[in-house]
């Protein structure tokens, strides 16, 4: 995602409306390896400025996305998640406490697929199921006070 500053000329140059509410978004989201949903940025954007609509967080979200500045994942479960990294990546997430990580995978483009039958895809999305370090670390931790 571009810088803050150069989000503003975008958005001006396509007739959008910057206002302060807007500016506070495309700072929480510039090199947000986070992949918040709209209700997390909300909440942390609400923390800053409060007053600010999760209708306002949706519409930028939304006008970012279809200026190819974010991408919107989801993983199958639960609400869509807004990832300001554009470059070709995957993800992994886990299933513990839901943290999702940008993973790059060499030659996923060239992947051999069985069962396709025709249909071509455009693109390739690997998403890794499992468990992260903290959750990994917490589960063989031992149980403090028991005997």
């Amino acid at each position: 995602m571009r810088a803050p500053a150069e989000l503003v000329d975008v958005f001006r140059s396509q007739g959008l409306k910057v206002t302060p509410q807007r500016q506070l978004l495309f700072r929480l989201l510039h090199e947000n390896d986070r992949h918040p949903t709209a209700e997390s940025l909300h909440v942390q954007a609400s923390s800053l400025m409060p007053g600010i609509s999760l209708r306002t967080v949706y519409q930028t979200l939304t006008d970012l996305a279809s200026m190819g500045e974010l991408r919107q994942v989801s993983f199958g479960h639960g609400p869509s998640h807004f990832d300001p990294n554009v470059a070709e990546h995957h993800h992994a997430v886990c299933d513990g406490c839901g943290a999702i990580t940008d993973v790059y995978v060499d030659g996923a483009q060239h992947l051999t697929v069985d069962g396709l039958d025709g249909f071509r895809p455009d693109s390739t999305s690997i998403v890794f199921h499992g468990t992260c370090t903290s959750c990994g670390a917490a589960a063989t931790s031992p149980t403090e006070g028991t005997s």
